[in-house]
């Protein structure tokens, strides 16, 4: 598909929007701006869902430079994570045919590899991968507990900060944020599948109170 879509551009008037234009890169990368402008400086690590692979090559871009200005102490550790079969930055090759129901990291070939191996390798952080069991079980925590209808793919930097706190990689007493990358309207499917269908309630005071376990 990327092959594709580059040959598109290179053949009509359309332009490239994706990881590989270096100005969506730049534009992204102000989001670290505001995670050091909010909490007054850098968070002891953040963690990311790894797709294309760009969100982690800005975030961290970002953070160099703020660090570089002087407007952050310190520099995150980047966490990066992919599903479990489309986890290609995880297996060091690229992935043919990548399954998983976080469609919007459902990508084999990221095109912002380089990128993110630099965000890990200079931070001293991880990419690792999250199975779609520990992302659903990530997804249903956001919403129930959170109040955050976001898409699979964002609850996989959930489950990956899950998955490291049950290892104990993670320092205790440090500040971990989290991105989440997109809305849950990106994919109801999913969002009807995990709910299910809710049965009807009679218009009654009581049959109210008895269905939201208030009698």
């Amino acid at each position: 598909a990327l092959a594709l879509t580059k040959a598109l551009t290179e053949a009509y008037p359309v332009a490239l929007v994706n990881s590989l234009n270096p100005y969506r890169l730049e534009g992204q990368k102000t989001l670290a701006f505001e995670v050091v402008d909010e909490l007054g400086d850098a968070p002891h690590y953040h963690a990311l869902p790894v797709g294309n692979a760009g969100n982690i090559t800005a975030h961290w871009m970002g953070y160099k430079e703020y660090h570089a200005l002087g407007k952050a102490s310190r520099l995150p550790r980047m966490l990066g994570f992919q599903a479990a079969g489309a986890a290609p930055l995880v297996l060091g090759r690229p992935v043919e045919k990548p399954e998983t129901l976080a469609t919007a990291i459902r990508i084999g070939n990221p095109a912002s590899w380089q990128g993110a191996m630099r965000a890990k390798e200079e931070s001293g952080g991880v990419i690792e991968a999250v199975t779609d069991e520990e992302i659903l079980a990530a997804y249903r925590y956001l919403a129930q507990e959170e109040g955050i209808f976001c898409e699979p793919a964002s609850a996989a930097a959930m489950a990956g900060v899950w998955k490291l706190l049950r290892e104990e990689c993670l320092e205790p007493e440090t500040q971990v944020v989290l991105t989440l990358t997109g809305h849950g309207l990106k994919d109801p499917a999913t969002a009807e599948k995990v709910a299910g269908l809710l049965p009807p309630v009679p218009a009654t005071l009581e049959a109210v109170a008895e269905a939201a376990g208030l009698s």
